[in-house]
């Protein structure tokens, strides 16, 4: 029994020894954790750079849709441009189209009239000649027709300001007062549409007697 009791007090250093031993490796792990607490910042300082990536994306993007924008505003422009130019095109072949198809009326006519100036060099006879100026006149009255021109031929009607113009004014005992004595030009019109009004004399009435 004695020797029992020895050798635990012997024993009991030992232990002393180890659970100092395992206080300082607490002490030690403690001090560690410490440090590990004492860096902990660090993943603060990586959640600062997320705001910092965030932002950079943004930039990123926004200047993707800028370029985006600009591609698309020279494509508008460009778009716009060829529209302008097939628009003028266009425009100069329907002007095209519009005076051959007025023209070709009066191709004839020009020929009638070359063929009416050639006989009169060759030949006096007057009756022939006023014919031919006759039947250039058809032409002309069927050339205009084929394009929808009405023309106006007032003489003898009451003065119209909407389709004639009066050049004159003169006293007549045989054609009433507001009444078309001459014309010197015809007028011309589509249907509602005046083109040309017609150069006309209208009369006065009679004249008045002179006083003695």
């Amino acid at each position: 029994m004695k020797n029992t009791e020895k050798d635990k007090d012997k024993e009991t250093p030992k232990k002393s020894q180890e659970k100092n031993g395992e206080k300082k490796e607490q002490a030690v792990k403690h001090a560690g954790s410490g440090q590990e607490d004492a860096k902990s910042p660090a993943p603060e300082t990586e959640a600062g750079q997320e705001p910092k990536e965030d932002s950079k994306q943004k930039i990123a993007s926004l200047e993707k849709a800028v370029l985006e924008l600009e591609d698309k505003r020279i494509r508008l422009i460009a778009e716009m441009d060829n529209q302008r130019k097939r628009a003028v095109k266009d425009m100069e072949a329907l002007r095209y189209s519009v005076m051959t198809d007025t023209l070709h009326p009066f191709f004839q006519v020009f020929d009638h009239f070359a063929m009416a100036v050639a006989a009169t060099e060759s030949s006096n006879n007057l009756k022939a000649l006023l014919d031919g100026m006759k039947m250039i006149q058809t032409e002309f009255d069927r050339a205009f027709s084929d394009l929808g021109i009405e023309r106006i031929d007032a003489v003898g009607k009451e003065f119209d300001p909407n389709t004639q113009e009066a050049v004159s004014q003169e006293a007549s005992d045989k054609v009433p007062a507001g009444k078309v004595i001459r014309q010197w030009c015809y007028g011309y019109k589509i249907k509602d549409r005046l083109l040309k009004p017609a150069s006309v004399v209208v009369s006065s009435g009679p004249a008045e007697p002179e006083k003695k």
